[in-house]
């Protein structure tokens, strides 16, 4: 997507890098020139309160939902596998043990 306007950083990169932006998990600087493109990019801007009101939303509505503590545990092994490079299994994390165990035996 563009706007069709010439600016210092380009409205696909802001839009591929917008939810880092909004998790502000992006270096000051970067943070600085988004801010600089919403002030100049109205369709940017537009897009950014969108995905910023749905995750507020989420938040809302989500937010208080506790993670089960084996959830939790394989999707960071599965995030500690992929960030050391290491090939990650097909399996859905979601798989309780005991459904493979019974898999298993049959």
């Amino acid at each position: 997507m563009s706007c069709g306007e010439p600016h210092e950083t380009d409205c696909s990169e802001v839009l591929d890098h917008l939810y880092e932006f909004l998790d502000r998990e992006m270096p000051e600087g970067d943070c600085t020139k988004f801010e600089t493109h919403f002030e100049e990019c109205s369709p940017c801007l537009e897009k950014y309160g969108l995905e910023q009101a749905v995750k507020k939303l989420v938040k809302r509505c989500c937010g208080q939902d506790d993670v089960p503590t084996d959830l939790r545990s394989k999707v960071m092994g599965r995030i500690d596998l992929i960030r050391a490079g290491e090939a990650v299994p097909d399996q859905d994390v979601t798989v309780q043990d005991t459904d493979r165990s019974a898999t298993a035996a049959e």
